[in-house]
């Protein structure tokens, strides 16, 4: 597992050629994502708790590589207010991209208005780098503010010649298959957590269940299927061997992987 200087070290010194993409697992939700040049924080979660079950694997202060950092929703592994004022002082070049309904809180949290791009579900961030598409999430529900939109999204990246999918939190909805489809996916990161009554009940919000994601991987195509958002917290967390196991047999023609936090994982460009 690489930690700290060395993990950093990893992402600025590997090379990531045309169509590929390299991505460093850090825990729950949280990926650093290289496309080309560029390196993109997914949900960086990196403050310390008592009820982690994994250490954080950087400080704040020592993301100085971010090129940009997507938040996909105002849930603190997610939005990590412990997180966003080091990264957006010690990376600031980066741009910082959230839900519109996040954008007070991503303001809150010290971000600078010209570096912040709020987003809704079907808008679009686009640069000479990169091309971000938000894709609304049901994490139970839809939580629509009439005024501001959807409060969790996922997020479509196009870099470097290769599209990836981050799920964020979410559960299936009708739609959300037909959305996808018009992307033809290298990677997708998908949450398997799932859901009960005894989370619900304590507001811990749910997510698709490994069988639910295998079979939106499976409508949807990618080449590379991440299962996620596991063995971060005791209470909340679910088995990535099942997610792997159910692809295996339903759909084989789909790679996954599954490893430790910290470690590089390069998919290489190919034909589609």
């Amino acid at each position: 597992m690489l930690t700290h200087g060395e993990l950093l070290a990893s992402v600025d010194g590997t090379t990531c050629p045309p169509g590929a993409v390299v991505f460093w697992w850090m825990g729950q939700h949280s990926f650093i994502v290289k496309l080309g040049r560029t390196v993109v924080y997914i949900d960086p979660y990196l403050s310390p708790s008592r009820a982690r079950r994994t250490s954080p694997l950087l400080l704040p202060e020592e993301v100085t590589n971010a090129g940009y950092v997507l938040c996909t929703h105002d849930h603190g592994d997610h939005i990590d207010p412990g997180a966003i004022p080091g990264i957006a002082t010690a990376s600031p070049e980066a741009t910082f991209v959230a839900p519109r309904t996040a954008r007070q809180r991503m303001l809150s949290l010290h971000v600078d208005p010209k570096r912040l791009v709020s987003l809704d579900a079907g808008d679009a961030l686009q640069t000479p780098d990169i091309h971000v598409t938000a894709i609304k999430a049901k994490h139970e529900k839809f939580d629509v503010d009439p005024d501001l939109g959807h409060p969790y999204l996922g997020y479509v990246i196009q870099a470097n010649g290769a599209t990836v999918y981050h799920a964020g939190d979410t559960i299936l909805y009708e739609g959300m298959v037909t959305t996808l489809s018009a992307w033809r996916f290298d990677v997708q990161f998908l949450p398997i957590n799932g859901r009960d009554a005894r989370r619900l009940r304590s507001n811990c919000l749910g997510n698709l269940t490994f069988q639910e994601a295998v079979d939106l991987a499976g409508d949807t195509t990618p080449r590379y299927a991440i299962p996620t958002h596991y063995e971060m917290f005791e209470s909340n967390s679910a088995n990535p061997r099942d997610f792997v196991d159910y692809l295996a047999v339903k759909y084989p023609e789909i790679r996954t992987w599954v490893g430790e936090p910290g470690e590089p994982v390069v998919i290489t460009a190919a034909s589609r």
